[in-house]
């Protein structure tokens, strides 16, 4: 009888050993398809910069547009940014020009983490890049020959900078979207010539100052690619 108890023991433990054994990789397998679930995108975001675009109707010296789109990992957006930028100026002795494209790229991190909208207020980082080009006429006197022009070119000049973000985006009808960035730039490093150092430099803004700041009011549209995970995983 004792030996028959035993026999039943051990063969209770054993079953009870082997559905631990079995189920805990599903309980694992589950925890990392939630880890993996969470993080894949669910929609896509793109738009333009409204301000760009009024700069260019109503301002005589700017001519430029900007686009951009980001994508979200959970709470961590990856924004990338592209524009063109041109300006004039004009004095009575002087005239400068410049022309060129530049790029962004960086991360957004959203802290409305639970809005069930995907509303986002947002900090974050950029780099930057443009390549441009810029020309300058200056007026001289010279006692001999009088009035002179010096002028100055340079193509293909590179600059790249650093930005801190923050902003808004708020979803205001179905697929339709709207949102602010501010920045403050710095860190501008740029190849300009020993005869031509850049003025202004597409995407940054004026050079003789180490910081500066910039604002785009962005309309945009978002694309859904999967629906968003349950509430429960994104604690």
């Amino acid at each position: 009888m004792t030996r028959n108890r035993l026999t039943f023991v051990i063969l209770v433990s054993i079953v009870v050993f082997a559905k631990d054994a079995l189920t805990q990789p599903r309980r694992d397998s589950v925890a990392v398809d939630t880890v993996r679930n969470k993080y894949v995108p669910t929609g896509i975001r793109a738009g333009f910069d409204l301000l760009a675009l009024g700069k260019t109707r109503f301002q005589d010296n700017f001519n430029g547009w900007e686009v951009q789109g980001d994508i979200d990992f959970n709470r961590y957006y990856l924004a990338v940014e592209y524009g063109n930028w041109g300006k004039t100026l004009n004095s009575d002795s002087a005239s400068y020009a410049n022309d060129g494209s530049y790029w962004r790229a960086g991360v957004d991190v959203n802290f409305l983490t639970k809005d069930p909208d995907r509303n986002m207020f947002f900090l974050g980082a950029r780099y930057g890049r443009s390549v441009f080009t810029e020309s300058m006429t200056v007026q001289r006197f010279d006692p001999v020959w009088g009035l002179l022009d010096d002028s100055f070119y340079h193509s293909d000049v590179n600059a790249s900078w650093i930005e801190l973000t923050a902003g808004l985006r708020v979803k205001i009808w179905k697929i339709f979207w709207l949102g602010y960035t501010g920045r403050i730039k710095f860190g501008l490093s740029t190849d300009g010539s020993p005869d031509m150092i850049p003025y202004d430099v597409p995407g940054f803004g004026r050079t003789d100052k180490e910081t500066t700041w910039g604002f785009n009011y962005y309309l945009m549209i978002r694309l859904p690619v999967r629906k968003p995970p349950p509430a429960s995983a994104e604690k």
